[in-house]
């Protein structure tokens, strides 16, 4: 499993979470550093990781790519006039390299890349205002957005424009799709409401009386969250209800949390499904066994200690042998997105 981290003082984070065997055959976790640089001029706000690759967005308006499999930095994108707010990767279930990278900007624009090698697609104005964060259907055919200017939206992938938008009632500043992608979730503030993806009809709202600073999707219908309350929280969202959470997971609010989930273990070969990672913004990153949740008070199993005020965390079990390139000029291939524009 390899996890990435980036911070506000401009620093890039690369762990591997490996197993070790003790002499009396007992198994171990550590995270292992892979890197450690100043990859942008100034604060690191989003991170997003695939298979061998990883990227990173910051307050600079650029995008860093990273070859995890040596470690490296090998090129930058550079299509927005803002600060990169949110990253995202498509990766097709049959396949362990990512096809397309999203991203999202202050400029309130979404812009499309092709990730095989990374080029870019199209830019798609989404918001009047900045875009706060965006989630990719598990099709890969839909995205959705939400922005400064109050407003969901909807992206068209497959010919590459805004098919909807909405005004809500308050700014939301994260969504996600969950991993059936029959559901979505919005956070406002402290409140985590859950909707209908056909039809974004309202079905839950969830009070988590402190702010929401992180969420994301579990299994069988699981959210996680964290935030100023400094736990970790998984809802059911079939009844609404706290399945299990880990109080005080950090000393600090919680800013970033990653859940492996199934498809992942199984083509890694590591037992690592009944993992969850979280990071705070007093630089730490800890490894969790959800599977100890019932205990009154469950250790971490691993831990690294960066030293730097964290922003955002990825990660991903997913191996490649194929090393991710950067691409010029427009590739003769543009996928999906011309494919339906000229059909």
């Amino acid at each position: 499993m390899s996890l990435v981290a980036g911070s506000y003082e401009k620093f890039i984070w690369g762990f591997k979470l490996k197993t070790l065997k003790s002499q009396s055959e007992t198994k171990t976790l550590t995270l292992t550093p892979l890197f450690s640089y100043p990859s942008h001029l100034s604060t690191i706000k989003s991170v997003a990781v695939s298979g061998p690759v990883a990227v990173s967005g910051g307050s600079d308006d650029s995008i860093k790519i990273y070859d995890l499999s040596t470690a490296s930095e090998i090129g930058t994108l550079n299509n927005h006039y803002g600060s990169i707010t949110s990253l995202s990767f498509f990766t097709p279930p049959s396949l362990s390299f990512p096809r397309n990278l999203l991203s999202a900007s202050d400029d309130g624009t979404l812009c499309i890349y092709d990730a095989d090698p990374f080029v870019h697609l199209k830019t798609v104005k989404v918001h009047k205002k900045g875009v706060n964060d965006l989630t990719v259907h598990p099709s890969g055919r839909l995205a959705l957005t939400v922005g400064r200017d109050s407003c969901l939206a909807m992206v068209n992938l497959v010919r590459g424009r805004r098919s909807f938008s909405c005004k809500m009632w308050k700014e939301a500043s994260i969504v996600k799709y969950d991993e059936s992608g029959e559901k979505f979730f919005m956070v406002e503030d402290e409140k985590v409401t859950v909707h209908e993806a056909e039809d974004a009809k309202l079905i839950l709202e969830l009070d988590n009386r402190k702010r929401v600073l992180c969420a994301t999707p579990g299994s069988d219908g699981i959210l996680l969250t964290g935030g100023e309350d400094r736990n970790i929280t998984a809802w059911d969202t079939k009844s609404g209800k706290i399945a299990y959470c880990i109080k005080e997971a950090h000393s600090v609010r919680v800013k970033g949390l990653v859940v492996l989930s199934k498809s992942d273990a199984a083509a890694s070969g590591d037992d690592f499904s009944h993992l969850v990672a979280s990071a705070s913004s007093d630089g730490v990153i800890r490894i969790w066994d959800i599977r100890m949740t019932n205990q009154s008070e469950p250790n971490h199993l691993a831990e690294a200690k960066t030293k730097s005020r964290l922003t955002c965390l990825a990660g991903s079990s997913l191996k490649s042998l194929r090393k991710p390139q950067v691409g010029n000029g427009n590739p003769d291939d543009k996928r999906d997105i011309e494919m339906e524009e000229n059909s």
